[in-house]
């Protein structure tokens, strides 16, 4: 798999997952900041994993709503601003 296969709009690293929770807020780049409103997907009842025993679905993925727009670019600083 390879970045986009899951339709990912934002890609990021180095941030430590455990420690996000829902309604924490991130500053990517100079000016944007989104709020984290999900963690993961919740499995649907048409998934796989009933069969298969595992999830087709990402646990670590964020949903997140734009709390302030703003341009970025690869490489931009994220940062915890809550």
């Amino acid at each position: 798999m390879g970045p986009g296969d899951f339709a990912e709009n934002i890609l990021l690293e180095g941030l430590n997952f455990e420690k996000l929770k829902v309604g924490i807020k991130l500053k990517l780049g100079e000016t944007a900041i989104i709020e984290v409103s999900q963690i993961g997907k919740e499995d649907h009842p048409s998934i796989v994993s009933r069969t298969f025993g595992v999830s087709l679905l990402p646990s670590e993925g964020l949903f997140c709503k734009v709390i302030k727009g703003g341009f970025i670019k690869k490489g931009d600083i994220v940062e915890v601003v809550q």
